[in-house]
């Protein structure tokens, strides 16, 4: 006698989870037409026949929720994470957190195995810097196509439908670059730790206008270029040694501090001789000596917007449903590292 198969059997088979399924053969909007006609074709080919309290009970959703981070250190990452589990609790949802250490291998390892081992509801990401670079994203798609909603936060892939979370990295960096220039700064440096990553080309864009709404020279060799942490004190030591330099934009904490201890062992007095405005509004910002300026990104109120739009798309029974893009504004924070503009009273 032949034995049944089971859900599990069509799964596995088929490289898609019990839930999709389960799902497909309840003809739920939230699968494909594509992925319910297959699933429904082997089904039939090989005799199965579903248990209806089976399947109910995997349409049930699992209240757990899949974060992809791509690395704990930066604190960036530590705030999001913060935001994520407080709206997830106060919500009733648990929560699986991976980190992918920026490898395209292991977020698309880790997506596979929590969506078809863990039967988790949705996912919450930022991409990791190889799928970015390799501009891959065939793993978000068939999550998505298997009925799994998916939000992007901060470094998100803009070729795939899904809804995200973001910054206005380009603005930002334009209102911090025009606070150095409002503090008289006129020859002002910009430091790219993400150069080739979509936040990096658009936080130079913002360094750009303002220098030209100031008819301010812009100079190629003034912009400087440097990704491994351990190469900061070389590289920016060389942009002190070639250039006269009055002000900073940094795209991290990290790289802006770097550059002030550079300029304070050539004598150099922070903010009077140097005014220096970081990325990233961390512990080590607010530490510093002297404290370093940022641009926040507000971490956690990203987390927890980014929660709550998949939470919404979870529990939203509504087939029409169309992704949508939310811009959290950032904040310059002043700290001591830039002069105090004076305001005039009117």
């Amino acid at each position: 006698m032949k034995k049944k198969i089971t859900l599990k059997d069509i799964a596995n088979e088929l490289s898609v989870s019990i839930s999709t399924v389960s799902k497909a053969l309840n003809d739920s909007f939230e699968i494909s037409e594509e992925t319910k006609k297959k699933i429904k074709e082997y089904a039939k080919q090989h005799n199965f026949k579903p248990n209806t309290l089976a399947l109910s009970l995997q349409n049930q959703r699992s209240k757990t929720l899949g974060i992809l981070i791509p690395n704990m250190l930066n604190h960036f990452f530590a705030q999001v994470f913060s935001g994520i589990e407080k709206v997830a609790n106060n919500r009733g949802y648990k929560i699986i957190t991976c980190i992918t250490n920026d490898s395209y291998e292991k977020e698309v390892e880790t997506m596979d195995l929590l969506a078809n081992g863990s039967d988790i509801d949705g996912f919450i990401l930022s991409m990791s810097k190889e799928t970015e670079i390799k501009e891959q994203f065939q793993h978000f798609k068939d999550n998505i196509e298997d009925g799994i909603p998916i939000v992007m936060f901060d470094r998100v892939a803009e070729g795939v439908d899904v809804d995200k979370v973001i910054v206005n990295d380009e603005e930002g960096a334009y209102f911090a670059t025009k606070h150095l220039i409002n503090s008289n700064c006129k020859h002002i440096a910009f430091i790219t730790t993400v150069a080739k990553y979509s936040i990096g080309k658009l936080r130079k864009e913002g360094y750009l206008r303002a220098l030209k709404e100031a008819l301010l020279p812009i100079d190629e060799t003034m912009i400087v270029e440097v990704e491994d942490p351990k190469e900061y004190d070389e590289v920016i030591a060389q942009l002190f040694n070639k250039k006269k330099i009055d002000g900073i934009l940094a795209t991290n904490e990290l790289s802006a501090i770097t550059a002030m201890k550079i300029a304070q062992k050539k004598g150099m007095k922070i903010p009077k001789d140097l005014s220096v405005i970081g990325f990233s509004n961390g512990i080590l910002s607010r530490h510093s000596t002297p404290k370093l300026t940022t641009v926040s990104q507000h971490g956690e109120l990203m987390g927890e917007t980014a929660t709550h739009m998949l939470i919404d798309a979870i529990e939203k029974n509504n087939p029409a449903y169309a992704s949508v893009t939310k811009v959290i504004k950032t904040t310059l924070v002043e700290r001591e590292s830039t002069k105090q503009l004076v305001k005039v009273k009117r």
